[in-house]
């Protein structure tokens, strides 16, 4: 029976799974395989489709599915380019890849008229057909940008920025000669393209962010979230190709209008990037290697030339715009190399582009041969064109993006690898309904480069132990490492018996050089619950790490600004460094605006010292921590207030601070906040005033550092004043 059904196979395959399997192995195999060779993986799953495809071997053809999965590939590469693009130095560098742009547009849309026009004897319009084939590229090598973690490099930025003002203008140009070739070139064309551009753009900017946002807040599962970006992302390249421009412009700005709502640390974000990796790009690739016909090369001399004119035409007009970009920015020669990179290859708009113009027949000849705006040569000269940018691209492109991956992090090593090596963050959790917002919080305020810094602890009781306990602990564990995993982290979880969930935590805290230790706001059971609870307020003391205290109102992905509330004297505490790096990650991470609030002293020196790493906030002065009323009104739903807080009696506390969580609860209930507790030294005395009592007017303990059980017992001797003066234990 096997072997009858074997002898059944034909070529090319028609049988779906053979088709589909047979793709799956060569994106599994052949990336591999010509690694050795020093050939990037790209440029090997281009080659494999054409060893595969119709011109080559023949085993498939390059059918609806084909056309299906590579469509998806390409409107993907132009989404993940939107989605990771840093929206903040975006706008601040709009001006620049704007002008990017533009000159990049010109000097290959000129040379590709000039060459046309005088080296191939090109009709006019064909020749500016040639020239928005120049001046068109494909961000094929932004996925390796991507997995290098450099995609917020300025370099980047403005390569893809422009790639946007270049692609579209040449899209522009072939709507304008399809439009003129069907006699349709009319004012009535003008404004109909006019206002579908305008009105697919107010759509996907302003409507797309609220629907996200507003899915994103009553929908939790990880499946229905990657459902719908991916269905608002067709539902845009849909609208774009309705408003008379092609798809990849909607899907490039579906992927800006979703920028802020999908964190780069999330898992959403994860699911996103392996999607595309495992099976949409490499589709994409093999589709463009499968249109190769290697055999057309060598049917006439012609087909050579074309394609030699216009491959060293449209390479040296990229070159000398990343070369302009270079001496007009002062960029180094690896961003030269990775703008290059960049915007040299031509794939998917340059094929749609000479695929129309050989579609386009301007008349017959005696014989009623169709005479075609571009004929057979140019189809199968773009053919080896594509192939040939494609490869230099890629080389030239990851040999720049390598060697600028590899001196940020040699500058990260120099420059900050002790802090972040020794960053390490415990999460205790209990309830198995916070464990994901708690981890997320975790994620998004380390660093990127530390993916092994996290730990989840579960502390049970040691008098109440069995194995109801430790199946709790379990699943509530399990269900921490598979979030944290979700999002290319790994998570340690820590079971813990003891007789205090305060000392069980404090003792890993200890035991494991905890650097940051987050805590979920607890659930008030009677009124005589503080707000912090007891055990909040037992670490408190206990643990002199960065803490933070989290109440999630709505997932952190969907907030939209950061307000942080900083006392006066913060700067002064030794964990000033500390979370100020914590909320860097946080804004970063999730793309909101930061609004600062805080003295005008304490906002003096944050712009001072810390302006260029907040290059977007706001400062607002906030003199009183009594003015919480105020800070109410101008507080909207969608923000996260972030207050910076202190032990009592250290530099930066104020006796206002205890009616915090007060104002919390009345005007802030339905909002997320976090409240931060930095690292601070106890090397002052420490002055409580009591009530005025006819007792000895001082009296001094000396203390070890670490706060003990009598020290809390001498707080309540009704004296007026008492001072701790800390010695080194001896």
């Amino acid at each position: 029976m096997l072997l009858a059904g074997l002898t059944e196979i034909v070529l090319p395959l028609k049988n779906p799974v053979l088709q589909f399997s047979l793709i799956l192995f060569i994106i599994l195999f052949v990336p591999f395989f010509f690694k050795r060779l020093r050939i990037p993986s790209l440029i090997s799953l281009i080659i494999a489709g054409a060893v595969v495809g119709p011109h080559g071997m023949n085993l498939m053809l390059r059918d609806s599915s084909i056309v299906l999965f590579g469509t998806v590939g390409l409107l993907y590469i132009m989404f993940l380019a939107g989605l990771e693009i840093d929206v903040a130095d975006f706008k601040k560098n709009s001006g620049k890849s704007i002008l990017f742009g533009l000159y990049t547009f010109l000097i290959s849309q000129l040379l590709g008229i000039f060459v046309a026009l005088y080296f191939l004897h090109f009709s006019l319009l064909s020749s500016v057909l040639i020239g928005s084939i120049f001046a068109s590229h494909t961000l094929i090598v932004y996925p390796v940008v991507s997995r290098l973690g450099i995609a917020k490099d300025k370099a980047v930025n403005i390569a893809v920025g422009g790639t946007m003002i270049t692609d579209t203008l040449a899209l522009l140009v072939l709507a304008v000669i399809a439009g003129s070739s069907d006699g349709e070139l009319s004012s009535v064309f003008w404004i109909r393209l006019v206002i579908g551009i305008m009105v697919f753009s107010l759509i996907v900017l302003l409507l797309f962010p609220v629907l996200t946002r507003w899915f994103f807040k009553r929908f939790d599962d990880s499946v229905l979230q990657y459902l719908f970006v991916l269905g608002m992302v067709f539902l845009a390249a849909f609208l774009a190709e309705a408003a008379g421009v092609e798809p990849i412009i909607g899907a490039f700005l579906g992927g800006l209008a979703l920028n802020r709502l999908i964190a780069h640390t999330s898992p959403l974000m994860n699911r996103i990037r392996f999607v595309g990796d495992a099976i949409f790009i490499p589709f994409f690739l093999i589709g463009v290697g499968m249109l190769i016909d290697f055999r057309a090369f060598f049917k006439d001399v012609a087909t050579i030339r074309v394609a030699l004119v216009i491959t060293v035409a449209a390479t040296l007009a990229k070159y000398v715009s990343a070369w302009i970009t270079q001496k007009i920015y002062g960029f180094s020669l690896d961003q030269r190399r990775l703008i290059f990179g960049l915007i040299s290859a031509h794939a998917a708009v340059a094929l749609a582009t000479v695929l129309i113009g050989y579609n386009i027949v301007t008349g017959y000849t005696l014989d009623g041969t169709p005479v075609r705006l571009l004929d057979e040569s140019v189809l199968n000269g773009t053919i080896l064109f594509i192939l040939v940018t494609c490869t230099l691209a890629t080389i030239v492109g990851e040999k720049g993006a390598q060697n600028i991956a590899a001196a940020e992090t040699g500058d990260f090593r120099a420059g900050e690898g002790l802090k972040v090596s020794a960053e390490r963050i415990l999460i205790p959790m209990n309830d198995i309904k916070t464990v994901e917002e708690l981890v997320n919080l975790g994620v998004t305020i380390k660093s990127r480069q530390n993916l092994d810094g996290l730990f989840a602890l579960h502390v049970a009781d040691s008098a109440v132990s069995g194995g109801p306990v430790e199946k709790h602990a379990e699943k509530v564990l399990e269900k921490a490492v598979m979030t944290a995993a979700s999002t290319d982290n790994q998570l340690t979880g820590l079971f813990r018996y003891d007789s205090s969930v305060a000392n069980g935590i404090a003792g890993v805290v200890r035991e494991q050089k905890i650097t940051d230790l987050i805590l979920g706001l607890h659930h008030k059971t009677s009124l005589a619950d503080s707000f912090l609870g007891s055990l909040s307020e037992e670490l408190l003391v206990a643990c002199n790490v960065t803490t933070f205290i989290y109440k999630p109102a709505q997932p952190l992905a969907t907030i939209r600004r950061t307000i942080a509330v900083i006392p006066q004297g913060a700067e002064s505490e030794e964990g000033f460094l500390l979370w100020i790096d914590r909320l860097s990650s946080m804004v970063d991470n999730t793309g909101s605006k930061l609004l600062f609030y805080g003295s005008p002293q304490t906002l003096g020196y944050l712009k001072e010292h810390h302006g260029t790493r907040f290059p977007n906030s706001e400062y607002k002065i906030f003199r009183n921590l009594d003015d919480f009323s105020g800070l109410a009104k101008e507080i909207r739903a969608d923000d996260n207030l972030v207050v910076v807080m202190s032990r009592r009696n250290h530099r930066s506390w104020h006796s206002r601070m205890s009616k915090i969580p007060g104002y919390l609860g009345r005007y802030f209930e339905r909002n997320s906040f976090i409240l931060i507790y930095p690292v601070q030294t106890g090397g002052e005395e420490e002055l409580i005033e009591f009530p005025e009592i006819r007792l000895p007017k001082r009296i001094q303990f000396s203390v070890v550092p670490v706060r003990s059980q009598m020290e809390k017992v001498l707080k309540r001797i009704p004296l007026k004043k008492i001072s701790f003066r800390r010695n080194p234990p001896e």
